[in-house]
C-alpha cells in the first residue's frame, strides 16, 4: 500500500480524501514507542485526513506532532455509561479505516462501535486482522511493524521529532547533566529502585561533574524531596515539567538514568544514551524503550529491585557513551571518569 486511499465517490461523482482513524491510548512509554508507526502511516497516507483518538493526558502532546489533522480524546468510561458509549460511538464512526494500534480487549469492541469499517487489528471481522498467534510475545516494536505490514505498509521513515525536542525549553540548565527518573507507576511499587539507592547514584554523578536532574509527575514530588535530601547538588524537576518541557530537557541531557517509565522512552526516542532498569514486574524483551529504528538501550534486570547495589549501576554507566546526537550537545558526562566493573551484567534489549 502507497500513496494515497480514497473513499467511494461522493454524490457529485467526486472522489472524496481518505479518512483515517489510528486508535493509540495507553501509558505516555507506549505512546512514543507508537511513533514509529505514526509516522509511517502518515507517510503511507500523505493527503488523507488523519484522526488519532488517545487518552486526555497525551492529546496535548499529539496535538503537536506533525501526523494527525485532528485529536480526540477517549475518556475510556465503563460501558454501562450508556451516555458516553454513544459519545464514544460518534468518535469512532465515518472512517474508511482504522490502524487500532491499542490492540486490547477494549479496543477491540471499538470494531462494532465504529459500524465495522476497514481495520488492522486483532478485533474479530478485522479487514486486517493481526493473526500471528505469538503476538504477545513479540517487542511492541518489532510487533507494530508486522501489524502495519499486514495492512500494507512495509516502509517505516525515522519519526521527525524537531517539534518534540526542539527549542531551548523552560528549563536552562547547565550541562553536562543527567536525568534521574525515579518514579514509575504508582500502582506498581514494584517497578522502582529505592529513593536511597536513587540517592547514591545521584551523589555519584555530582562527584563527576555531572550534574543529577530528578523529573517525575506531580504524584512523584515527595520522592524527588526525599532524594535530593540525601543529594543536595541535584536539582528536583518532579512536578514542575509538563510533557512538553520533556522533550527539550531530554535532548539536552548527556544521559539517562531510571526505572521503566515513560521519560525513559523519550530518552531512547531521542537518542540519549540510556540505562533502564528492570523489576520482575515487567518483561524488558517486550517492553524496553528503543531508538528511532529500533536501537536497543542498556538494561538492568533484577528480580526485586530492592536488591540491585548501587554500584552495579555505576558499573553499567561506562556502557552509555556513544557519539552526541547533535553537534551542539556534550560529551556524555565523562564517561571514562566512571570506574569500570567487568562483574556488572547489563543487556541491549
Amino acid at each position: 500500500m502507497t500513496g494515497i486511499w480514497y473513499s467511494a465517490a461522493d454524490a457529485g461523482g467526486r472522489l472524496a480524501l481518505m479518512r483515517i482513524l489510528i486508535i493509540k491510548l495507553g501509558a505516555l512509554g507506549d505512546f512514543f514507542l507508537a511513533f514509529g508507526p505514526f509516522a509511517a502511516i502518515r507517510a503511507a497516507h500523505p493527503e488523507a485526513e488523519i484522526t488519532l483518538l488517545t487518552t486526555a493526558p497525551l492529546a496535548g502532546l499529539a496535538e503537536r506532532a506533525p501526523w494527525f489533522d485532528r485529536v480526540e480524546a477517549d475518556r475510556r468510561r465503563p460501558w454501562w455509561d450508556l451516555r458516553q458509549t454513544w459519545r464514544l460511538a460518534r468518535q469512532l464512526k465515518g472512517f474508511d479505516f482504522v490502524y487500532d494500534l491499542q490492540t486490547s480487549v477494549r479496543s477491540a469492541q471499538y470494531f462494532r462501535l465504529a459500524g465495522r469499517p476497514r481495520w488492522s487489528g486483532i478485533a474479530r471481522g478485522a479487514s486486517h486482522p493481526h493473526a500471528n498467534p505469538a503476538r504477545n510475545r513479540m517487542h511492541t516494536f518489532e510487533r507494530q511493524r508486522e501489524q502495519l505490514g499486514l495492512a500494507g505498509i512495509r516502509e517505516f521513515p525515522a519519526p521527525e521529532l524537531g517539534w518534540l525536542a526542539g527549542g531551548k525549553g523552560r528549563f536552562d540548565l547547565a550541562r553536562p547533566y543527567a536525568l534521574v527518573v525515579p518514579g514509575a507507576a504508582a500502582h506498581r511499587s514494584a517497578k522502582r529502585w529505592p529513593a536511597e539507592r536513587f540517592a547514591a547514584l545521584a551523589r555519584h554523578l555530582a562527584g563527576v561533574g555531572c550534574t543529577p536532574v530528578l523529573i517525575g509527575g506531580r504524584g512523584e514530588q515527595t520522592l524527588g524531596r526525599v532524594i535530593r535530601a540525601m543529594a543536595p547538588a541535584a536539582i528536583d524537576l518532579t512536578g514542575r515539567t509538563e510533557l512538553t518541557d520533556l522533550g527539550p530537557l531530554t535532548a539536552g541531557a548527556a544521559l539517562a538514568v531510571g526505572n521503566d517509565t515513560g521519560p525513559m522512552h523519550l530518552a531512547a526516542l531521542l537518542g540519549i544514551p540510556a540505562l533502564v532498569l528492570f523489576s520482575a514486574a515487567s518483561d524488558p524483551a517486550l517492553t524496553a524503550p528503543r531508538g528511532p529504528a529500533g536501537e536497543r538501550v542498556l538494561v538492568i534486570a533484577a528480580g526485586e529491585l530492592a536488591d540491585l547495589p548501587v554500584e552495579r549501576v555505576v558499573a553499567a554507566l561506562p556502557g552509555l557513551h556513544r557519539p552526541p546526537p547533535h553537534p551542539e550537545s556534550p560529551h556524555p558526562c565523562l564517561p571514562s571518569a566512571f570506574p569500570t566493573a567487568p562483574s556488572a551484567a547489563s543487556t541491549r534489549l
